[in-house]
């Protein structure tokens, strides 16, 4: 309790005297410092009163302690200053700098240069010129500024916190009291690794680069040569790195068909892994494509049926051949964004060989194909794009919308020419059309004396058109699919020979695109408004003294400017359209 006789209120506003008075005396003073001189900044300190009932007794307040000294001195930190011992221009804080250097400076490049802005309270050097001076002078200023926000660091209990700690490197003295710190390590052999459970292994498996691709039970063998040109069938196939080699081997025509490497099961019967580790529900077995038998005379047939060959011994006459004997091996895998294998895909080519101990060349490729499940980009918006493929598809039945595939550069397709020009190698490797682009190409098809016209006719019309020939082609590079009446139908002709044969083989396929420009003049936009598809046919040719009859077959791209010339066009002169108010005259009228 206070004296007695005093009351209460005098008590109150004396004790809320006492306590301004307190915290004007702890407000410190705000210094600015300059080159010759110090000047004290004029704080006006700002009273905070606080009521409390009279005999509740005043709560304590915390000292804050000492402000933590900065670990950098803005008054020696100079952030311009990039060359050593010269001076750079407009760096006032730069102490190579004389005066004759600050009369063709034009301002201070860093004016200010600052500690933590996070504090509440920090140091700030300032920089500016003064060029009234006869030479100019640099003029220096260190001040405290204040922090206006509310939630600016008014005190730091952690004072490393404020710079970067050296991290304790590792030696002989400190070795052992850094593995205490630290959780230690754990050695495992290859083989916990390799074949660790489905239980070991994390969610997020997946193959990366130059990782081997695992199957069921070891991983996927691609022969390749390693010190010399023989084959070595213990070199696995690695993730994402595509090979292309040729090795040798040298059997025994008599051991042949007891050599794994030789036969078709060899490379079709593994399964990979989807992800390495994972061996349930997770196996992608590989897909046979495409199987090519080559004969003696080094004719190729294509086996329609996916069946497993296996290589045979049989004797013509004195002679004893081995078939189906494995020559070329390619391999195409399908992975995924998060390095998962989705699709696995072989192609074969097989052959006989002869001989009693045979040098026999092997061919084995294999090719990663990234798996699209972005949205495909358009070919235009709206107007076509020069080099960029035609969209087209197909119209399931009258009134539904267009069904395209999803490969953007496989819906119009054209056979691709290659330098065995082989009709039969090349079947069911197609190049695009694109926009713009007029293209040629062809092949040479063997067909066999047996073969009757009608079959050569449908396989000759497989190889023109393709798997799928589409019936409409988009007007404009976005024009969506259910919009059909932004669609051309393809305009198919057949034009036969004036040679009148009961039979007529198709030899080339013309497609005529024509096109024109739609819109502004200042931006003009390609739009397709016709295609045409042309199917050449002629007489099936006779059988020379051989076995075999040569076919050429050819496909031909031609792009069309349909445009027809831009007129000039003329506004009408403006005229006054206007009326007087049917009171204009009065009084007169």
């Amino acid at each position: 309790m206070g004296p007695q006789g005093l009351p209460p209120l005098l008590l109150m506003l004396l004790d809320c005297w006492a306590s301004v008075s307190a915290q004007t005396g702890a407000t410190p003073p705000v210094t600015t410092e300059g080159l010759n001189s110090t000047q004290a900044a004029r704080t006006t300190p700002r009273p905070a009163l606080s009521l409390r009932p009279p005999g509740t007794p005043k709560a304590s307040v915390p000292s804050s302690g000492p402000r933590p000294t900065p670990v950098t001195d803005v008054a020696a930190l100079c952030v311009c200053d990039l060359t050593p011992a010269q001076c750079d221009v407009n760096c006032c804080c730069d102490p190579d700098c004389s005066s004759m250097d600050f009369s063709v400076f034009s301002a201070c490049s860093v004016p200010i240069v600052m500690g933590d802005s996070q504090f509440c309270n920090q140091k700030a050097a300032i920089y500016s010129l003064n060029f009234t001076a006869n030479p100019p002078q640099r003029v220096f200023k260190l001040v405290n500024r204040i922090n206006p926000s509310i939630f600016c660091i008014h005190i730091t209990n952690y004072k490393p916190a404020l710079s970067f700690i050296n991290p304790e490197v590792p030696d002989e003295n400190n070795f052992d009291k850094l593995m205490k710190k630290s959780d230690g390590f754990a050695l495992s052999s290859e083989s916990e690794i390799s074949f660790a459970t489905q239980s070991d292994i994390p969610a997020t498996a997946k193959y990366k680069y130059g990782a081997r691709l695992q199957t069921s039970d070891s991983f996927l063998r691609f022969p390749s040569p390693l010190m010399s040109s023989l084959c070595t069938d213990d070199n696995p196939a690695a993730f994402l790195v595509n090979q292309a080699v040729k090795c040798t081997r040298r059997i025994n025509l008599e051991q042949c068909e007891e050599i794994e490497a030789l036969g078709m099961a060899y490379y079709s019967s593994p399964k990979i892994l989807r992800v390495p580790g994972l061996r349930t529900k997770a196996e992608i077995p590989i897909t046979v494509q495409s199987v090519l038998i080559q004969s003696l005379n080094k004719t190729l047939t294509r086996l329609e049926d996916s069946l497993v060959l296996n290589q045979t011994l049989v004797e013509a006459g004195d002679v004893k051949i081995c078939t189906n004997v494995v020559l070329e091996v390619k391999y195409s895998l399908t992975y995924t964004e998060a390095g998962e294998i989705a699709q696995a895909g072989l192609a074969l080519l097989l052959g006989p060989v002869s001989g009693p101990v045979v040098p026999l060349e092997q061919k084995f490729e294999i090719h990663f194909i990234q798996q699209n499940t972005k949205p495909v980009p358009l070919s235009g918006n709206p107007g076509y794009v020069v080099g960029l493929p035609l969209a087209a598809g197909f119209q399931p039945q009258k009134g539904s919308g267009i069904i395209q595939t999803t490969n953007r550069f496989g819906q119009l397709t054209i056979l691709r020419s290659t330098a065995e020009q082989d009709c039969l190698a090349v079947e069911g490797i197609r190049t695009p059309v694109l926009f713009g682009y007029d293209m040629q190409s062809g092949c040479k098809l063997r067909l066999p004396k047996a073969i009757t016209c009608q079959l050569a006719v449908q396989k000759v019309k497989s190889l023109l058109k393709g798997q799928g020939f589409p019936d409409y082609v988009a007007s404009f590079g976005n024009s969506q699919a259910q919009d059909v009446l932004d669609w051309v139908p393809v305009h198919f002709i057949t034009q036969a020979s004036h040679m009148k044969d009961s039979c007529q083989l198709p030899v080339a396929l013309v497609i005529e695109v024509k096109w024109t420009k739609y819109g502004s003049l200042l931006n003009p936009q390609a739009k397709i408004v016709n295609v045409t598809a042309s199917l050449l046919s002629s007489s099936f040719p006779e059988t020379n003294s051989g076995n075999e009859r040569t076919v050429l077959i050819s496909t031909a791209v031609a792009f069309v400017d349909a445009s027809a010339p831009a007129e000039a066009g003329f506004r009408a002169q403006p005229t006054i359209d206007a009326r007087l108010p049917f009171n204009f005259f009065f009084p007169f009228v």
